[in-house]
């Protein structure tokens, strides 16, 4: 018999890595305690799926998190304020949602009085860091087990663990490493790994039942989504309604390449339509609404913050007081966005404010204007290009051209 380690608490996903760990962990002499931490994207049956696999492989006991709305107020807001996308491309699906799972998972520890906390991640991954991170800064009493990681286990070689006991293995377990969320869904594993291969069917092709085109009108108040259709919606609510819509539609999907916390690059598929549309529309509302020099720095520190947050440093200070400057600059993002629908893809359509500085009577862009003659628009592009004639004629002089 093993020697008796204490309470342990097990992030908990269902998957094949996490189903594994817990008769790893047990057999090591663990009280093992799952936890899932319910961040979006599953169905009840999902989550009653969850809780059995989590017993059928021998769980002490197991524990479910609601942190939706956590995950929406603590992340994605800001995420949306931000207009943040990875490599231009990717909402940050998983970076949205793994910290807040940490955080969640050390809850429940407190609570059991674990002595430990595991998670299934593999040493080559970014989701390691962020839970070992949020770890060591929220729980540093804690001691931090990884069978996986500190094993090198293989998928093949988890599925056998489980299989040579006659423990359940996950359904898919041998194809993919799949993460949903409320921001999004991501596929890692398989054709991910080679740059040449593209990715199937269902990532590429629209539903061949997708409805026909349509629109919809989000409402904002200080760059929070509250309504859709003109219903009024809690935010985890408005962003699992309209991801409905952009599944139905196939809306959303794509591939990102960029860097690791490791340095290593990473590939993955991902289907994030309703997190694509609401960054989309909040930009261009935002067009309307604020500054140029407004715009610019938090496009600036939007990239900054999602880099941050990618890596697993939540809780850097620094995005606090960026998260500040969002709020700050969102007093006036209120109003309407219109989206057309279609198969495949999505337009933000139209945008509208009570605070809109287009306005038409004091000017139309390339047709007139009330507050300035043609004598000083003339004026206002001579003194305008002053900087780059100095320049000009500097490089002239250098290059023995002569004054």
């Amino acid at each position: 018999m093993p020697t008796p380690r204490g309470v342990l608490a097990l992030a908990f996903s269902g998957g094949l890595d996490t189903s594994y760990c817990v008769p790893k962990l047990a057999d090591a002499g663990w009280e093992v305690h799952t936890v899932f931490v319910n961040t979006g994207g599953t169905s009840d049956e999902q989550r009653a799926a969850i809780a059995r696999q989590a017993r059928a492989v021998g769980a002490v006991a197991h524990h479910e998190i609601d942190a939706r709305a956590l995950v929406f107020d603590r992340f994605v807001r800001y995420l949306i304020q931000g207009n943040v996308l990875r490599g231009e491309v990717y909402p940050l699906s998983v970076a949205a949602e793994r910290t807040q799972q940490a955080i969640s998972v050390i809850d429940v520890a407190r609570r059991i009085g674990a002595a430990a906390v595991a998670h299934g991640s593999t040493g080559a991954g970014n989701d390691q860091i962020r839970f070992d991170i949020a770890l060591r800064v929220l729980a540093p009493d804690l001691q931090i087990v990884t069978p996986i990681r500190d094993e090198g286990i293989r998928r093949e070689q988890s599925i056998a663990y489980l299989t040579e006991r006659g423990l359940p293995v996950p359904e898919g377990a041998g194809a993919y490493s799949v993460n949903r969320g409320l921001w999004g869904t991501t596929w890692g594993g398989g054709w991910t790994h080679d740059t040449w291969a593209g990715p199937p069917a269902e990532l590429i092709d629209a539903p061949a039942d997708a409805p026909a085109p349509a629109e919809l009108v989000i409402e904002w108040r200080e760059g929070v989504p509250v309504a859709l259709d003109g219903e009024l919606l809690e935010g985890g609510a408005l962003v699992d309604r309209i991801g409905g819509l952009a599944e139905a539609y196939g809306i959303g999907r794509s591939i990102h390449v960029g860097e690791t916390a490791l340095g290593i690059k990473g590939r993955i598929g991902f289907e994030a339509g309703a997190a694509l549309m609401l960054i989309g529309a909040h930009r261009e509302l935002e067009k309307l609404v604020l500054t140029k020099w407004q715009s610019f720095w938090k496009d600036q520190l939007g990239r900054f913050y999602g880099d941050r947050l990618h890596e697993g440093h939540y809780f850097d200070p620094s995005l606090r007081d960026i998260e500040a400057l969002f709020t700050s600059s969102q007093a006036r993002v209120t109003g309407e966005t219109r989206i057309r629908l279609a198969p495949g893809r999505f337009q933000v359509v139209a945008a509208r404010s009570p605070y809109s500085m287009m306005d038409p009577s004091i000017a139309t862009y390339g047709e007139e204007n009330l507050l300035w003659t043609g004598d000083e628009a003339r004026a206002f592009a001579r003194v305008s290009a002053i900087p780059e004639l100095l320049a000009g004629k500097a490089a002239a002089r250098g290059n023995g051209g002569g004054a």
